[in-house]
């Protein structure tokens, strides 16, 4: 990246901009780019509440809904065996705008997984947002060598942070405009989706759907972290997780700019005592445990919402944040047998229901002719395991103790056949 953007190594993202007359002076000559942006959300916010009960589930392709973050490059040796053991057959790859000599490297990697369906989130650098002539040699590059093994091109990312790059949602959309004017012209069977907000700041989402540019996305990319507020379940602004994915859904199915696709592009937690590979402070930092609890957690409530069509999971292998850690050794956290559980299990799923009382969850799917419920609760309980039930914990064992712990691990219980088929046809989503 150019001065005064430097990229750190440790936590994969830029570092913070410390030049602040830079950005106040990047501001100001963006101030009527921000004035649409508070503008657009003072009308499109309010209306995207009133219209949120009227938004309807759609069908989500379960085999695809589950998607791993991967970095090409890290651990070479291991990655393509770590992908085989958690079966994964969907991922994400990050290219860097500013290191465009590893296209090669990432198209060696895309050919070995070309079975899976791959988003490929392109990077931005300010050199790239200024000159876009450069922009659209090196898309059109990227696009001409990955269209055989890329489904999905993500253009941009976390436009709302200021040491990514962007100065304006206006910025972004002429920089995104690059890649849909290629699209059109040269590469009719591409897909490309956008927006690439991070956090619950939807202001900046309001803008890049409701605007003049004459540009349009096959889907909206959001990196819906919630990993400030600690738990899926806690608020902000009054807004659980599952209610910002009904507000960010209901945005997206009232924009004219869009399909109705809607793709979690990242999201994770940081995990304590990894400094200087955690992306945030030591107070956002969870432990081991509660980093598998969470994603867990976060899965099953995007699945319930029938609204999210994939959730990308940052990443396979970092120390700050991965399900794999690096720093010393190959060494595979709880959080990996995790996913591969959840994977296995319910990516043929049908989702049911989802039932909340007093901080208790339990979600309800059809699987193989079989019903099957995953509990937890905010507040520490018990259940009886009854003969019917056969439990199993969240990295898949089975427990068969006569009073089931319910808590922040998820159990997943599945009913006996007999007790199954009697559940009501009409819950079921056809």
């Amino acid at each position: 990246m150019k001065k005064p953007f430097t990229w750190d190594d440790y936590s994969d993202q830029p570092a913070l901009l410390t030049d602040r007359d830079f950005k106040k002076k990047m501001r100001k000559k963006e101030r009527m780019s921000l004035l649409h942006t508070i503008i657009s959300a003072l009308i499109f916010l309010p209306l995207s509440l009133l219209a949120m009960p009227f938004v309807k589930r759609k069908e989500i392709d379960m085999t695809h809904f589950f998607s791993l973050g991967v970095d090409f490059e890290r651990e070479s040796a291991f990655t393509q065996e770590l992908l085989e053991e958690l079966e994964v057959e969907a991922v994400l790859l990050r290219l860097k705008l500013w290191e465009m000599e590893k296209l090669p490297e990432l198209k060696n990697f895309a050919q070995q997984n070309q079975e899976k369906k791959i988003i490929l989130k392109i990077m931005q650098d300010r050199e790239h947002i200024e000159d876009l002539t450069l922009l659209q040699s090196d898309l059109r590059t990227i696009f001409s060598e990955l269209r055989e093994y890329v489904d999905i091109f993500e253009i941009g990312t976390t436009i709302n942070r200021a040491k990514w790059g962007f100065f304006s949602a206006g910025e972004y959309l002429k920089f995104y405009k690059v890649a849909y004017d290629l699209k059109i012209s040269e590469f009719k069977d591409i897909e490309l989706i956008g927006s690439g907000v991070i956090d619950f700041e939807l202001y900046y989402t309001v803008h890049t759907l409701f605007n003049f540019c004459k540009c349009k996305y096959d889907g909206v990319a959001s990196l819906l972290y919630v990993d400030r507020r600690g738990a899926p379940e806690n608020t902000q602004l009054g807004f659980s997780l599952t209610d910002k994915i009904a507000l960010l859904s209901t945005m997206v199915w009232l924009s004219p700019k869009t399909k109705q696709k809607l793709y979690i592009t990242e999201t994770n937690w940081p995990i304590s005592g990894t400094a200087p590979y955690a992306p945030t402070s030591e107070y956002e930092c969870v432990s081991e445990e509660a980093y598998s609890d969470y994603m867990l957690r976060y899965y099953l409530l995007s699945f319930a919402s029938q609204q999210i069509d994939s959730v990308s999971w940052h990443q396979l292998i970092a120390p700050g944040y991965g399900l794999v850690d690096n720093h010393e050794s190959i060494h595979k956290r709880e959080a990996f047998y995790v996913y591969k559980y959840m994977f296995a299990t319910l990516k043929n799923a049908q989702f049911l229901r989802l039932d909340i009382k007093r901080g208790y969850y339990i979600i309800q799917f059809w699987i193989d002719e079989q019903l099957l419920q995953v509990h937890w609760s905010l507040n520490e309980t018990t259940l009886k395991n009854e003969e019917f039930f056969e439990v199993y914990s969240k990295s898949g064992k089975k427990i068969e103790n006569e009073i089931l712990e319910i808590g922040s691990a998820p159990l997943y219980i599945f009913i006996t056949k007999e007790v199954g088929q009697k559940v009501n046809a009409s819950e079921r989503i056809e």
